[in-house]
């Protein structure tokens, strides 16, 4: 090292190494803004921009060789061969415009090694061509070691500059740059040092020194030039990039009543800053806001008033976006509107989400009505809580629907561990339906029985869902989130229809209990899906019964009735199912033709404990006795539960004690249920 360093201190004209070094830097930086320019486009546009920094990178190459070379002092008269020096400067740039097209062609993850690499041997090559065209009075020798190691230089560092430039790091421009011109810098000089002549009688015309300078000046202002222009390419670019952003934000398409973006100008906004902020290695902020009541406000004021209250918005969200364009605010749907904010400072973030709620807040007067707006704002910042554009946006969702549950705050950011139920109670959703799709639920059977002979009456068709992954997923988990999304309504209808299947091919009269949810009973046609299935199966109207809860039936009472009157006419009992959880009106029980009531399991299990349940059971059963009702009691566990029922006058039983849920196949083999010989085989169907 401590050699090489002496060479180029005593065998070099020091401004002219200085010069070289200038080009060399400066020529490196303007390549790597212009590789990673190119790296941002695509197409025919990226083929250009890859040009113009291989021919800035043939020059700083080239140029820095030729002038280093000027400043080279042989000890003998020198001059260049013109065919070869030409030569050289063409291979610069087309090893580099190779090498750069490999870069970024994305092949494989090592294609900015490998283009690196080709690089650095256009570097090698161009030195030694230009070499060869170096003329002396002398003879040339070559140190052997000193040239491999200039060659090794050159590839290695290229190879390292280029994957640095591909990497979306901070500041990897200009470690590109530094380690591309020690490159070039160290690859020059290692190979002049592998560089001797032995002087000979001077023949031929040669240069003279004078001649010389003045070629170096002239080298050195035209790799100015290009090396400018270069730049200017990229500064002129940078600035229309600026400008498209601004002409973006005017061109945008309006909503019209609030004079903000909409959902078009939101996402094509939302994709420029995830660039920028990529880019520029910063952050952003993304808030998603839902007005809350706002459709109160349309049913009790009018659409009129609810069109007003957004145009007050509107107009005051306007005037709170500071002009610098780090602020940005779109209506996306009726009552949601979503928000984009450079961050600086994370006062400054919080002080746009101050006057933001400040803006939605504040009273409104229309028409007479005094307006109290309400919103719920949740924020997600990228790339701390998301590192793309549909997690960012799911988690200010996730953010948000907290703020509007949350009675102590509007404003909510996104948090992993708080937010994780939310976002796995969506993938249960998404699950569900693949269930649904595979085939993945089931139905089991559990026995229900006379209390006082255990004599079998019939099974409950119960609904199981076993996940590939999560195995064995309890109903209550699953039904509930079924119910939110209108998948109940397709898997209602599965389990009835599969549930009438298989009681069609019992040997034995048992009956086949399916429990019906609130939202299938009130959104479907239901009693005409009732007498299609049981057409369609076969089934003996008398062996099915439906069983409600309370809370179905109250949520539209008159609807409810006429529903139960055209079931009961098909002769499918109802049964009214977890009576004394819910309303446990003695007017249900009158007004609603039930067959039979099931009390809730939560008694049975609390009769031993507490003196009043068995009281209540009492009440019950006699209550059933006098309308002519059945009473079944759920959950019996133990013996001394069915004892205490079967004092009491319970007519039937339900529970573990007197057998598990199990699937039919199960049962057939137990000789629990025959098979009739004769029923249509069939298989459980694999989607709904």
């Amino acid at each position: 090292m401590f050699s090489l360093l002496s060479f180029v201190a005593h065998a070099h004209n020091v401004w002219l190494v200085l010069t070289a070094a200038l080009i060399c830097l400066s020529g490196s930086w303007v390549t790597a803004q212009l590789f990673q320019r190119a790296g941002r486009t695509s197409g025919a546009l990226r083929i250009g921009w890859q040009f113009l920094t291989a021919l800035a990178a043939g020059a700083a190459i080239w140029c820095t060789h030729f002038v280093a070379m000027l400043g080279f002092e042989a000890g003998v008269p020198v001059g260049f061969d013109p065919t070869l020096t030409i030569l050289s400067l063409l291979t610069a740039v087309l090893g580099s415009t190779i090498g750069f097209a490999i870069a970024e062609s994305r092949l494989s993850r090592f294609a900015p090694v490998v283009g690196g690499a080709v690089v650095g041997l256009s570097i090698g090559a161009m030195h030694y061509i230009g070499m060869s065209g170096y003329r002396v009075q002398g003879t040339i020798f070559w140190n052997q070691g000193f040239l491999i190691a200039s060659l090794v230089i050159g590839v290695v560092l290229s190879a390292l500059a280029l994957h640095i430039g591909t990497r979306k790091r901070a500041h990897s421009g200009d470690w590109m740059a530094a380690a591309l011109a020690s490159a070039i810098i160290g690859m020059h000089f290692t190979g002049m040092a592998a560089f001797g002549v032995a002087p000979a009688d001077i023949d031929g015309s040669f240069s003279d020194p004078d001649a010389l300078q003045a070629l170096a000046l002239a080298v050195s202002c035209i790799a100015a030039l290009i090396l400018a222009a270069g730049l200017a390419s990229h500064l002129i670019d940078d600035r229309m990039s600026t400008n498209n952003l601004e002409m973006m934000q005017r061109i945008a398409t309006t909503d019209a009543l609030t004079g903000l973006p909409n959902r078009a100008g939101f996402d094509a906004r939302l994709e420029l800053e995830l660039s920028r902020a990529e880019t520029r290695q910063t952050r952003m902020a993304l808030i998603g806001i839902d007005l809350d009541r706002f459709k109160e406000i349309n049913d009790l004021r009018g659409h009129k008033v609810g069109d007003g209250v957004l145009r007050v918005l509107g107009q005051r969200i306007n005037e709170l976006l500071k002009p610098d364009g780090g602020e940005f605010v779109a209506r996306i749907g009726g009552d949601e509107f979503a928000a984009l904010f450079r961050i600086g400072e994370q006062n400054d973030l919080t002080a746009f989400l101050e006057r933001l709620e400040s803006a939605l807040t504040k009273p409104i007067r229309l028409e007479g009505n005094d307006i109290l707006p309400k919103a719920s704002l949740g924020v997600s910042v990228y790339p701390d809580d998301a590192a793309d554009r549909e997690d960012l946006i799911s988690n200010a969702n996730l953010a948000m629907y907290r703020a509007k549950t949350d009675i102590t705050r509007s404003i909510c950011f996104y948090e992993k561990d708080m937010d994780a139920r939310v976002k796995a109670r969506r993938a249960m959703s998404a699950d569900l339906r693949d269930a649904i799709a595979h085939g993945q639920l089931s139905v089991a059977y559990q026995v229900q029985t006379l209390v006082s002979t255990g004599e079998r009456l019939g099974y409950e068709a119960l609904l199981r869902w076993d996940h590939p992954r999560h195995g064995f997923i309890p109903p209550d988990q699953f039904i509930p989130l079924a119910e939110e999304t209108g998948l109940i309504l397709d898997i209602g209808e599965w389990v009835l229809r599969t549930a009438c299947e298989d009681a069609a091919t019992w040997s034995q009269p048992l009956t086949v209990a399916v429990n019906l949810s609130a939202v299938q009973f009130i959104h479907s046609d239901l009693p005409k899906l009732v007498r299609d299935v049981l057409a369609e199966t076969g089934l003996n109207p008398r062996r099915l019964e439906l069983e409600l809860t309370e809370t179905a039936v109250f949520s539209d009472a008159e609807r409810a009735r006429h529903l139960l009157q055209e079931i009961k006419a098909t002769g499918v009992k109802v049964a009214l199912d977890d009576f004394g959880t819910g309303y446990s009106s003695l007017d249900t029980l009158l007004s609603f033709p039930f067959d039979k009531i099931k009390i809730d399991k939560s008694f049975i299990q609390e009769a031993h404990v507490n003196p009043q349940t068995i009281a209540i059971i009492r009440a019950v059963v006699a209550l059933g006795r006098s309308l002519g009702l059945s009473v079944l009691a759920e959950g019996i566990e133990s013996a001394e539960q069915l004892h205490m029922l079967d004092m009491e006058g319970c007519n039937e039983g339900q529970g573990y004690l007197l057998g598990r849920p199990a699937p039919l196949k199960q049962l057939v083999a137990d000789g629990a249920i025959t098979l009739n010989p004769q029923a249509p085989a069939h298989g459980p169907m694999a989607t709904v």
